[in-house]
């Protein structure tokens, strides 16, 4: 799938790092200084080093202080929290279920907090003592019990609970529940059809109380599933064997599942609907890297987080001054990419 001595390269594991450090870099760079107006980099790196320092630079004109402060800056760093988010739990979810197919959205997770959001959202509802939290607290709550349901099914149909049948029922699931959000929208007319902007997937007009919300539950969940990676690895090969190498199956599972559905759950609760991300790029950080979860998670995170924050770059770019949901743009550039990573590895395993 790379040639030779780019993977040789890359196995490097400074090499990988850096090459997706630097990818990560050079997108919030673009993510900030492309826009209506333009801020040259050096500008960008005064103000963010004026801010975290507190250096002082009179030459820096207001507007571009505002512009990067208030408008950009927080956009960049909600949309990589969001697309770190669901990379990295689709990279646990693919590990866990020994599946390339498997993520948020397939398994059901994302649209149980989508239903959780809207309910949220459209009553108006606020947790006493909690506030804010409550959108993301009701997602993650709607996201788990989505997946405990999908895994009690699984287990009724049957009691092995291949990863086939887990994968299609998330798959009815996911569609059951998007039939019922489309169906309070169309009964509950045009005040619930605002949502629908929200639901496709959207980092716009969200400030740093956003990012506030997200990143408690990012920090808690990533910080779980890097802790989990060695068991990710011996669950990679099958329960069975994973069981004999020591690992508690059933508790880990549990751990991760709930790990996954509490990155899902507050990324839904603060961008909508995203999908692909949590699909495609533990693939590409699999070419990367490799299946080792110790290092395939971290750049995960990296990848994901840079991809998202080029994805709303070119939502709100391409046709401006109108911006495009980036869930159409994720899903108009991971639809193919996907398809292409599947055939290569098909072509791999007919050759092997």
């Amino acid at each position: 799938m790379l040639r030779p001595s780019i993977r040789k390269f890359l196995n490097n594991k400074f090499a990988a790092y850096s090459a997706a450090g630097i990818f990560l870099f050079i997108s919030i760079l673009l993510g900030i200084g492309i826009g209506t107006v333009s801020v040259p980099v050096p500008i960008i790196l005064k103000i963010i080093g004026a801010k975290l320092f507190g250096i002082s630079f009179d030459d820096i004109e207001p507007m571009y202080k505002s512009i990067v402060l208030n408008i950009r800056l927080p956009r960049v760093v909600l949309s990589g929290l969001v697309g770190a988010s669901l990379a990295i739990a689709g990279a646990a979810f693919q590990g866990l279920l020994r599946n390339p197919l498997a993520d948020p959205y397939t398994l059901g997770v994302s649209s149980g907090a989508s239903v959780g959001a809207v309910i949220t959202l459209f009553f108006k509802l606020s947790i006493p003592f909690i506030g804010f939290f409550t959108l993301p607290l009701l997602s993650i709550l709607f996201s788990f019990i989505t997946i405990f349901c999908v895994l009690t099914f699984a287990r009724k149909i049957e009691r092995s609970m291949r990863v086939e049948t887990i994968i299609l029922t998330g798959i009815i699931f996911s569609s059951f529940l998007g039939a019922l959000i489309s169906l309070m929208i169309a009964l509950t007319g045009d005040e619930l059809r605002q949502i629908i902007g929200w639901l496709l997937g959207s980092v716009s007009m969200r400030g740093w109380e956003y990012i506030k919300i997200i990143l408690p539950f990012f920090i808690i969940g990533s910080g779980i599933l890097l802790l989990n990676a060695k068991e990710l690895n011996a669950m990679s090969f099958g329960e069975e064997r994973a069981h004999h190498l020591g690992v508690n199956v059933q508790k880990r599972k549990l751990v991760v599942l709930t790990a996954g559905s509490i990155l899902t759950g507050a990324a839904v609760a603060v961008s909508g609907t995203i999908g692909f991300v949590g699909l495609v790029i533990p693939h590409l950080a699999r070419i990367v890297w490799g299946p080792d979860h110790k290092h395939l998670l971290p750049l995960s995170i990296l990848i994901g987080s840079g991809f998202l924050i080029l994805a709303d770059l070119i939502s709100r770019t391409i046709i401006s001054p109108t911006e495009l949901p980036i869930g159409v743009i994720t899903a108009l550039i991971g639809a193919p990419v996907f398809a292409v990573i599947l055939l290569q590895r098909k072509r791999v395993e007919r050759s092997g």
